[in-house]
């Protein structure tokens, strides 16, 4: 079935006192063009990580955002003892000095640089944590790829309901054509029956070259096309990640109503032509979003 290029996911998990939070999006795009946003300490396995991204999301510009958050309240403190009683010294030889008050010195030497200071864990990658990350970024794509399908489903809807048209205008061009081949050929004799004596008609070479020039104008062969393109159409639509194969279709559609519209040389078929440009031109704007 037919899936969009746009898409969404989030996914979110803790391990280890920590917040994993993975968030993907896609627009757009003729190939895969993936934008990964990982922490520093996930560097070494970018490489692994793109790879496998890429094996899920086929194509689309893609961005990729992987955030951690600490769940701790804060992190150890220490304190360094020896600096604390230099400056406790220091500052109350110095009140002393110039007979200040020594109270909350004590507030003030914790106040001062490097006397506190939040202790952080070696930054090394944990195989544990990093399977939670693999695992989080796969939920975060599950859920783009649903997106991606129910976004896909609303396209086909508006696919069927053009393409259906198309054929339903079809059917008229067939329902006019031979009229529109007998009216051709009337309007050819009586022109020529205005210019030139009836006596004078050669009826044997007139019928010859009507013949020919009818023949140019005919379209039978397009009207068959046409609708074999429409049904081949209908039918990808059904095989994944067939957007590229029916925009080569849609090219083709637009051959065989062009064809049509150039050899019709008939008011009510050209009316039906234009119909069926627009609405190919609708489907075109939507192909754009198919994946």
């Amino acid at each position: 079935m037919i899936k969009s290029m746009t898409g969404f996911g989030k996914s979110t998990s803790e391990i280890s006192n920590k917040k994993i939070t993975v968030e993907v999006r896609s627009l757009n795009s003729k190939s895969l063009d993936l934008n990964l946003r990982i922490p520093y300490i996930y560097k070494e396995k970018e490489l692994e990580l793109r790879s496998d991204i890429s094996k899920q999301i086929e194509r689309g510009k893609v961005d990729l955002t992987v955030y951690t958050e600490s769940t701790q309240e804060s992190l150890p403190i220490a304190i360094n003892k020896t600096l604390a009683k230099t400056y406790y010294n220091e500052l109350k030889s110095l009140s002393e000095e110039l007979n200040e008050d020594k109270q909350n010195l004590l507030a003030l030497v914790l106040k001062m640089p490097e006397v506190m200071k939040a202790e952080r864990e070696v930054i090394e990658l944990d195989e544990t944590e990093w399977k939670e990350v693999i695992n989080t970024v796969n939920k975060a794509i599950e859920g783009f790829q649903k997106f991606r399908s129910d976004e896909g489903k609303i396209l086909s809807n508006e696919f069927e309901t053009r393409i259906g048209i198309i054929y339903r205008l079809l059917e008229e061009v067939v329902n006019l054509d031979n009229a529109r081949v007998q009216n051709i050929r009337t309007r050819i004799k009586n022109n020529i029956t205005e210019l030139v004596e009836k006596e004078k008609i050669d009826e044997n070479r007139f019928e010859q070259e009507l013949i020919y020039y009818i023949e140019k104008l005919d379209i039978t062969e397009e009207k068959l096309r046409l609708k074999t393109h429409l049904d081949y159409f209908i039918k990808t639509m059904q095989e994944p990640s067939g957007g590229r194969k029916l925009g080569f279709i849609s090219q083709e559609i637009g051959r065989e109503i062009n064809t049509i519209g150039s050899k019709a040389n008939d008011a009510g078929v050209q009316k039906l032509v234009v119909q069926m440009k627009d609405e190919l031109e609708k489907v075109k704007e939507q192909m754009l979003n198919v994946l």
